[in-house]
């Protein structure tokens, strides 16, 4: 039965995904009941597969059978992510179908050792999509330079996109120009752009917690920067998707690029533990949740579709900033690069953790 909470959400036109996977939470049935409970999609990156993978057995016995194999670290890797993620799919699959195609997405995300590849990033996304084979996959994809290739190209081959790392508007912009033009290139080619569909990962906490460590920022600033990038990026979405070009486009099948708010779970313990979902409420947007943060939304989370206001005081509040001698933009890049260097340390502990279990499981 799913959680009125979440309906109530949904009402208001934002779809919640879930942020985790593991296998034993889809052997155990615990995913299924995420699922169930309303939950309309979900996501994972390389932190997620190094912690499943590296804290639970559940795995060793496949992993015994693809070193007979004679597989590489990587290659048993890929074997137990594109297990999961087809798992995850199939679950999802009626959701997917409810919804007519918006929701019930399952993200997996290229190697993050490829984030400045546009060439490698669009190898290995065809090559991903090819095994998983599942109409619900969505392939993520870092917001660098070169990852605005990829997406073009992606999205003109009708795959679909999760644009991850997103930190900053001026980038967001450029992110919704190369999903634009991959559905020209699309359409262009006579292929109908009904089948494809993307989410812009628009990070939010992490921003918060670097603005906040600064101190030239007083203490009555604190806990306001990330939710006001996100209200701005809101406003660029909404001008964006609403051109004639976009119009025409969607005349033909074309969905909206929706905004997805991830890093949604709360740093500062002086915040409300919710403050980034119920802030961030909106027509056509995602928030994709840890367990900490869906576990206290459904518990005593809050209703009303706040993304829209206040943006007179989210601009006032980044001048503010910008007036301190904080550079948003500086602040924002180094975001990317943090959580470009976190995802391949964890994709690295990964692959570490498998050549480990690979020479403890040999002699089972």
């Amino acid at each position: 039965m799913p959680d009125t909470r979440l309906v109530k959400l949904n009402n208001l036109g934002q779809s919640v995904w879930y942020d985790n996977l593991s296998r034993e939470m889809i052997a155990n049935g615990e995913l299924k009941k995420i699922i169930d409970s309303g939950v309309r999609g979900l996501t994972s990156n390389p932190s997620i597969f190094e912690k499943a993978i590296s804290s639970s057995e559940i795995y060793d016995e496949d992993i015994k059978k693809l070193i007979s194999r004679d597989l590489s670290d990587l290659e048993i890797y890929e074997n137990l992510a594109v297990q999961d993620i087809k798992s995850a799919a199939d679950l999802l699959k009626p959701t997917f179908e409810t919804s007519n195609k918006s929701d019930g997405f399952v993200s997996l995300e290229v190697n993050p050792h490829l984030a400045n590849d546009s060439k490698g990033t669009i190898e290995e996304a065809k090559r991903l999509v090819s095994q998983i084979n599942r109409d619900n996959l969505m392939i993520k994809v870092p917001g660098t330079k070169e990852g605005l290739i990829a997406i073009t190209e992606l999205i003109s081959e009708g795959i679909n996109v999760n644009v991850t790392l997103i930190f900053s508007l001026n980038f967001y912009n450029q992110v919704i120009d190369s999903y634009l033009e991959g559905l020209r290139k699309l359409i262009s080619k006579g292929k109908s752009p009904s089948n494809v569909s993307s989410v812009a990962s628009f990070f939010v906490s992490r921003v918060d917690t670097a603005v906040d460590s600064n101190i030239s920022v007083p203490e009555a600033l604190h806990g306001k920067t990330a939710i006001s990038n996100a209200k701005l990026a809101y406003e660029l979405f909404v001008d964006k998707f609403s051109s004639s070009e976009f119009y025409e486009m969607s005349n033909e099948g074309a969905t909206l690029q929706r905004p997805l708010w991830a890093s949604t779970s709360t740093k500062n313990p002086n915040f409300s533990d919710v403050l980034y979902v119920e802030k961030l409420i909106g027509q056509n947007t995602v928030n994709t949740m840890p367990d900490p943060t869906l576990n206290a939304f459904l518990d005593h989370g809050e209703f009303d579709e706040a993304i829209t206001d206040d943006l007179i005081d989210a601009k006032i509040h980044l001048d503010q900033l910008n007036r301190l001698g904080l550079s948003l933009d500086l602040i924002t890049d180094q975001l990317l690069q943090d959580g470009l260097n976190a995802f391949q340390n964890s994709f690295d502990d990964l692959i570490q953790n498998i050549s480990s279990k690979r020479s403890t499981l040999n002699f089972v």
